[in-house]
């Protein structure tokens, strides 16, 4: 597959990218996607929720009503979970949530992801991203330029340039990554990927290894 190369003026430079089939050609693999996604989510799960339940409410212990003779449901407890201000049945608990995915499965999913947004059109090749000072408002021209100012895109570097991850962090529906660290979620939350020319070359030779 290959792709016109363009600048962060969102204009074409003439040059053109020709994207591994080893990596972007394969057939994307949902599930393990799907995978990986849970997980990723998972992990982002604080799990301190907690509801009080019967032994834990500090009320009055003492017998609500006589046991028999009142026509209705006997009642011994003011922490019953059906008064008011009760135990809650079954409440949440402090858990972890957390699950392991193979190394290899988390791999595949990352290319499966690649492999659909090639397949579908929205990667877009930038020659170098790069800025003088951390501004915002350089990061949404460039966005502008190449017509994704309103659209949920991924910016994926080579290495990590400060001046670009600092102008681009205020940026509704931006993020920015770079190619060692990008994950799966990111992969599929945006809806294009705007990736430079060496951050392309990094991705290829570590699913080729």
């Amino acid at each position: 597959m290959e792709l016109s190369v363009y600048n962060i003026a969102g204009k074409d430079t003439g040059k053109k990218v020709t994207l591994s089939d080893e990596v972007f050609g394969i057939v994307p693999n949902e599930h393990v996607v799907y995978l990986d996604v849970k997980q990723y989510l998972a992990n982002q799960r604080q799990g301190t929720h907690k509801a009080k339940e019967r032994a834990e409410v500090s009320r009055s212990t003492r017998k609500i009503k006589k046991q028999k003779g009142t026509g209705g449901a006997r009642a011994g407890s003011m922490k019953s979970p059906l008064m008011k201000g009760g135990g809650r049945i079954f409440g949440p608990r402090p858990r972890d949530y957390h699950f392991k995915l193979n190394k290899k499965v988390k791999s595949l999913a990352r290319q499966s992801a690649l492999a659909a947004k090639a397949q579908s059109g929205d990667i877009a090749i930038l020659d170098t991203v790069s800025f003088d000072t951390p501004k915002t408002k350089a990061y949404l021209a460039m966005l502008k330029a190449l017509s994704l100012d309103n659209t949920k895109s991924l910016l994926i570097t080579n290495d990590v340039d400060k001046n670009v991850v600092l102008s681009g962090r205020n940026v509704p529906k931006a993020k920015v990554s770079n190619a060692a660290d990008v994950n799966t979620y990111d992969l599929v939350n945006a809806s294009k990927l705007l990736i430079t020319v060496d951050a392309i070359q990094k991705i290829e030779s570590t699913f080729s290894k």
